[in-house]
């Protein structure tokens, strides 16, 4: 069975795990599903378990959520938990005291902990949630599993074993978390080695990093990837063999009863509650940081001579600051400011507001994949994004690609695709095509290949 598929054609046959029956019970951790927020691998995580559930999979959700001792109330505190996040402590004197238990939760040299049963009763209402979670079969988890396993993991430079009764077949970890369930095969995705390409943008600690990485890379039944740029990367910064690897890309479906409902009202909705007419502005969704090369967009933007606005959506992360810092230079002149910034928004309302977008602007130092540039292709949408990474890969033909390191480039490419009406239809209906590529059907067939070759 060849470990990497990247299109998802000459797929084998057998490779199907499942039939109609949920005969293949897989594990799926809840480390980024639980950030109120989200992430780009909170989406990672509710496209796999919506996936495979859609491919008759019965899927576990393995939390690191206190749900207390008490049975009857798991599933509430699971709840109360899960839509607010852990609270903050009050005190520095609470903070201290966190802190020292954490620190002797996780001194132990060989540490195991125990999930807890959450049952599912249906006595919470999970409809406000259903956009941040799936409806898992089953329900786990562990109080505090990840911190301790991460303070654990920098002490020891271990594992915590992860005990669940009737575990799933296959445990597939969304990110790289020092955990391994027990008794199982045990996946890790790793979406991208950016600590270590770009050191400078994120705050990790580089060493434990790399180390963690290794260990799942060297330990793991087998690793995820979602691009061949992440697999070669993969490859080379750890010396992996090329059959422990597979490139299973991702997808990131429309909801249906979006794509159902007109454009056009989507856009009247737009202008209503944002002031902004369809195809009036330019778009970047993402996080606030570093490695999306937010300043030199804001520089090429903000030297163009153009009525459209340019509206970024996204939450600040490390750093923002310095790359904000050109924002002053974007507020009102004619009374509306040429640079909207909006912090986190539903997903129904992001989609709307891409969907009217004149162009998205996605000009990454670097991405494992790049889902802004797959969600734009996928309603039509023209897309500006940078010629590194895995980015050239997702966007094919079907966008403007940039040096991202060039704002004279950036610039002009933001100019052809705002004077270019012709340009920008092509560029949609291509985009149209290229995301066909990454649909979840064929997502579906790279995880069954997957796990055929794991559980095989």
């Amino acid at each position: 069975m060849p470990p990497c598929l990247p299109s998802g054609e000459n797929l084998p046959k057998n490779a199907r795990i499942s039939g109609s029956a949920p005969i293949v019970n897989i594990g799926i951790d809840g480390y980024n599903l639980a950030m109120p927020a989200g992430t780009g691998i909170a989406t990672y995580g509710l496209t796999l378990a919506r996936t495979l559930q859609g491919g008759g999979h019965a899927v576990t959700g393995v939390f690191g959520i206190d749900v207390g001792r008490e049975e009857g109330l798991r599933e509430v505190c699971f709840y109360d938990q899960v839509s607010r996040g852990e609270p903050a402590a009050r005190t520095k004197a609470q903070a201290r005291r966190d802190r020292r238990r954490l620190l002797l939760d996780a001194l132990p040299p060989r540490r195991r902990l125990d999930a807890l049963e959450v049952p599912r009763t249906g006595r919470v209402e999970t409809e406000t949630l259903a956009d941040r979670l799936p409806r898992f079969d089953r329900l786990v988890s562990a109080a505090r599993l990840f911190d301790i396993a991460h303070r654990h993991f920098t002490l020891h430079g271990r594992f915590v074993e992860l005990r669940v009764r009737n575990p799933p077949a296959v445990m597939h970890w969304t990110y790289p978390v020092p955990v391994k369930l027990a008794g199982v095969p045990n996946i890790y995705t790793l979406h991208d080695l950016v600590p270590l390409k770009f050191p400078y943008t994120t705050l990790d600690n580089k060493k434990v990093y790399s180390a963690l990485v290794g260990r799942c890379v060297r330990d793991g039944a087998h690793i995820c990837t979602v691009s061949e740029a992440s697999k070669r990367d993969i490859l080379a910064e750890f010396n992996a063999p090329a059959e422990r690897v597979t490139n299973c890309y991702q997808a990131s479906p429309l909801p249906e009863s979006f794509l159902s409902q007109p454009a056009a009202a989507h856009a009247l909705e737009i202008d209503r509650i944002f002031g902004l007419g369809p195809q009036t502005y330019f778009l970047y969704f993402g996080a606030i940081e570093p490695k999306k090369n937010i300043g030199r967009l804001l520089e090429a933007y903000l030297g163009l001579d153009t009525p459209a606005r340019l509206v970024m959506v996204g939450g600040r992360a490390w750093s923002s600051e310095g790359e904000l810092k050109l924002m002053a230079f974007g507020g009102p002149g004619d009374g509306a400011g040429r640079v909207l910034r909006l912090d986190y928004l539903s997903r129904g309302l992001l989609l709307k507001l891409i969907r009217s977008a004149r162009a998205v602007v996605f000009p990454s130092l670097y991405e494992g994949f790049g889902l802004p540039v797959l969600e734009a292709m996928q309603l039509g949408v023209p897309v500006l994004t940078s010629d590194r990474g895995a980015l050239p890969e997702v966007a094919g033909d079907a966008a403007v690609p940039v040096d991202p390191y060039d704002v004279s480039a950036i610039a002009g490419a933001m100019v052809s695709l705002d004077e270019d009406a012709g340009l920008r239809a092509r560029l949609g209906a291509a985009g149209l095509a290229q995301a066909a590529k990454f649909t979840q059907a064929r997502f579906a067939k790279r995880l069954e290949a997957m796990y055929a070759h794991v559980l095989g």
